[in-house]
């Protein structure tokens, strides 16, 4: 049986990771994330080592300390990045060059640079710098990411000094051979957990399960299995079927602030005129939005432009992934 255990805790498997980014999951404080049940999230290590900066964060006393929360925190290489303009500006063997989205200055993220960031961040669980593909990228683009992301893998492996776990990233966009190259390269390296990444960026369902099947049986059974990205209710109990451990996902709070909930069958859509006098709850479950509120009034406070409407379904949403979808 696979475990994880972070901050000198058994972490129950499987489970979602609300995502913070900067400290901040949307509308609802890391305290309330925390209260719901989760243990853990995952933030971008390149944005805070921009901005609050590593020693304000050593100062504030790390992760936990700063949030004062008693969470888990995962933390990207912030690799994921590539997939927008305005950050990215050029990657070579060395490393990922970024342009700060603060004051635009430049800044070349190697393994190396990575491995020390979320090091000094306190990190429980490090991911290795990656080479995350765009899904329309050519197939030789995508067999280059799956070299440099071994290179880098084995640069950061090297080079990691920290007390955390240190995961690898498995690319190969949707190709079965190179997911499979990718895979046993990594694993040939020996990591505490890997994760599955360069999915739900544009390839349809089918692609996505596939690629994911293609390479869940070469991963060490007893390392954990972590599916970058992925966060809709039925996709993460499908996977959680095939083996995956960990999932993380903006998905779940950023439906929630443009009036989509989470419910048993599925969705529902409370900005639709159908909800002006259903005075049910959102659905049966515990959360602090179905307790106090209807469907109507939620419905309500879309129409007049409300951000309370916002922060009640976020927190629907993600009651419901942490209590409905992962237990």
């Amino acid at each position: 049986m696979r475990k994880l255990i972070l901050n000198n805790k058994q972490v129950k498997i499987p489970f979602f990771m609300p995502v913070a980014t900067k400290l901040s999951t949307k509308l609802v404080s890391l305290k309330e994330v925390e209260d719901m049940g989760y243990e853990t999230v995952i933030s971008n290590s390149f944005l805070l080592y921009l901005n609050p900066g590593l020693e304000f964060i050593k100062k504030a006393k790390y992760l936990r300390g700063f949030t004062n929360t008693n969470l888990n925190f995962f933390t990207d290489s912030g690799g994921f990045q590539l997939l927008y303009d305005n950050f990215f500006e050029s990657i070579t063997e060395k490393g990922i060059k970024f342009r700060s989205p603060y004051d635009r200055s430049l800044h070349l993220i190697t393994p190396e640079k990575s491995m020390e960031i979320q090091t000094k961040l306190n990190s429980d669980v490090v991911m290795c710098l990656d080479y995350m593909p765009r899904y329309k990228d050519s197939k030789k683009d995508i067999e280059k990411s799956v070299n440099l992301t071994y290179q880098w893998a084995k640069r950061c492996k090297e080079s990691y000094k920290g007390k955390g776990k240190l995961f690898c990233i498995i690319q190969g966009g949707v190709y079965k051979n190179l997911r499979k190259k990718s895979a046993e390269g990594l694993v040939s390296l020996d990591f505490d957990g890997y994760a599955i990444g360069g999915l739900g960026i544009g390839e349809n369902r089918e692609e996505m399960f596939k690629a994911v099947e293609s390479v869940i049986d070469l991963i060490p059974k007893d390392k954990v299995r972590y599916l970058m990205g992925i966060g809709t209710p039925l996709d993460v109990k499908r996977f959680i079927k095939l083996g995956v451990d960990i999932f993380d996902s903006v998905y779940p709070a950023r439906v929630g602030r443009h009036g989509r909930v989470f419910i048993d069958d599925g969705y529902l859509d409370l900005d639709k005129t159908k909800f002006v006098k259903d005075f049910s709850k959102i659905c049966d479950c515990s959360c602090s939005t179905c307790e106090n509120y209807t469907r109507a009034y939620i419905h309500h406070l879309i129409k007049i432009k409300e951000p309370l409407a916002k922060r009640l379904m976020t927190i629907h949403n993600l009651w419901f992934m942490k209590k409905n979808v992962v237990g």
